[in-house]
């Protein structure tokens, strides 16, 4: 789902046109980005929390060269899903590319992730 999809699927739920609907969409979208400036933590109930964090600086390798380079610390977004997001998502039947690994044969037409994940 894109936003695009998103702001038609929040029309037709409420009644609103699509263009309230993604005005509607815009204004919440930078509240939650407001909040994890102002915050650093934006929590809603149900869905889950969004916490902004320092990453640590690092050493990385550049693939093509094999270089060392320096990596500095930078800010991340890190989601965490509530309990009922998770439930709600696990008893749906997600696409195979959302699952994080697939086993390459599927047993009784189920997919089962792999062991050691």
């Amino acid at each position: 789902m894109n936003k695009a999809d998103l702001k038609k699927a929040v029309a037709a739920d409420t009644g609103l046109t699509q263009k309230d609907a993604g005005i509607a969409i815009d204004a919440v979208l930078e509240n939650i980005k407001a909040g994890l400036v102002e915050d650093g933590k934006v929590t809603l109930v149900g869905f889950g929390t969004l916490n902004a964090v320092i990453q640590a600086p690092r050493k990385a390798r550049n693939p093509k060269t094999g270089e060392a380079i320096d990596v500095p610390e930078k800010v991340v977004v890190k989601f965490k899903p509530a309990a009922a997001f998770k439930e709600a998502a696990l008893g749906a039947n997600l696409p195979v590319k959302a699952t994080k690994k697939v086993a390459e044969d599927e047993v009784d037409g189920e997919v089962e992730a792999e062991d050691g994940e």
